[in-house]
């Protein structure tokens, strides 16, 4: 019995025990803490919105000069590769067959001039003649009708001499605009012909050149109809400015102007021609060099910019933002994303003014999550506080690069 009783107090202390230690866990047992965010406000503001297109440069004047005349080339009178102005003779060919040519008809011409003075004085004489009844009707007829056929061969004389001295001047190649010559297709001594028309060399103009990119036809629809809706103001007709990005990645000086949107659609790639024209008084740009191009299309005067660092994408491609709500609770936000600018988004809706965007510490809270909301550090640089900055705006998704989206306007 006093056993028993031992064994139950010993029981009954090493429960004790086990009980006060449990008290001591739960008690050390740390409260959980509210996560310490940064975020920046968000407000609507004017933005000046731009597209960055690939491209290719071409001369704004391309002249071929082809032989119009046959012959043996004589001379090249100009050097490869220089400059020639309108009117300057590159090559002379060989005359003399159209010289002779040019004498044959005037010779042609000399005696139907001397025909029609017989037939003029012939006409005249019958005319007095048929009044006194000396002749008779028909005969004077007759005499006016021979010297109206000659005054007509003369006239066609006149149209053989004139079209030799043509073929005459054709001997001397003229350059037909200014510009900068290519490479020689032809030395002296080679045989040239005006059927074939033989290419001589090319001539193009390039103190301007044309910038041509691809616009993608559902990016310039997005882009008209943001316009109708008034989301975006224009700058009107021929003002959209445009600059270009150089190969080496510098940004070429001179300004470019938007001159006109192709009103088809190339069926294969499924995008618009544009084209820009640029100032080149340093020949900086060359024919056929790759560009890119960057075209202002118009103000977003009521845009969110927000930093990427706060914008995420779901797996389904979806854009989303975390908002800080007003009883300082984790709230994830939708967005339509238009384009970037350096480190920030522009977003097209998703958005309300006054939003608190989380930019710091994204990786530690979740939907529904309490924080604890302060403003992002360097907040200046995380977000911009201009009132009008130029955007990028993004080509839509799938579209390849040489199809991305530009103004239709």
């Amino acid at each position: 019995m006093r056993t028993r009783n031992h064994l139950q107090l010993i029981t009954a202390i090493a429960s004790s025990v086990i009980a006060l230690s449990a008290c001591g866990r739960k008690e050390s047992v740390p409260k959980p803490q509210i996560p310490e965010i940064g975020f920046v406000t968000v407000n609507p503001q004017a933005v000046r919105v731009s597209t960055e297109l690939p491209g290719r440069t071409s001369a704004y004047l391309v002249a071929q000069v082809r032989a119009r005349a046959d012959g043996i080339v004589l001379s090249r009178d100009f050097v490869e590769g220089g400059e020639v102005r309108a009117g300057q003779r590159l090559y002379k060919i060989d005359p003399a067959p159209y010289v002779a040519k040019v004498d044959a008809a005037k010779a042609a011409l000399a005696k139907a001039e001397a025909s029609l003075i017989t037939a003029s004085a012939l006409a005249k004489r019958d005319k007095v003649l048929v009044a006194a009844s000396a002749i008779s009707e028909q005969d004077y007829e007759n005499a006016v009708s021979a010297e109206r056929v000659a005054a007509a061969d003369v006239a066609a004389r006149k149209a053989e001499v004139e079209t030799a001295q043509i073929n005459l001047g054709y001997t001397n190649v003229i350059a037909p605009v200014t510009g900068r010559t290519g490479v020689s297709q032809v030395t002296p001594g080679a045989y040239v012909q005006a059927n074939q028309a033989t290419l001589m060399d090319t001539i193009q103009e390039i103190d301007r050149v044309y910038v041509d990119v691809a616009q993608a036809s559902l990016d310039g629809l997005k882009l008209r109809r943001a316009i109708q809706e008034g989301r975006l103001k224009t700058y009107g007709p021929n003002a959209a400015k445009v600059t270009l990005i150089l190969e080496d990645g510098r940004e070429y000086p001179q300004k470019g102007t938007l001159q006109f949107s192709d009103v088809t659609v190339d069926q294969s790639t499924g995008s618009v021609r544009l084209r820009a024209v640029f100032p080149n008084p340093d020949r900086v740009l060359l024919p056929g060099m790759f560009v890119q191009a960057r075209v202002e299309t118009g103000i977003d005067e009521h845009a969110f910019l927000v930093p990427q660092v706060g914008v995420t994408h779901d797996q389904k491609g979806h854009v989303n933002a975390l908002v800080v709500g007003p009883d300082n609770k984790v709230v994830i936000r939708s967005l339509v994303t238009a384009g970037t600018y350096g480190a920030d988004w522009l977003v097209d809706s998703g958005l309300q003014p006054g939003d608190r965007v989380i930019v710091q510490g994204t990786g530690k809270v979740r939907p529904g999550m309490m924080v604890k909301a302060v403003p992002a550090t360097n907040a200046a640089a995380v977000i911009r506080s201009s009132t009008e900055l130029a955007v990028r705006r993004s080509p839509s998704p799938g579209t390849p690069a040489s199809q991305s989206a530009a103004s239709g306007v």
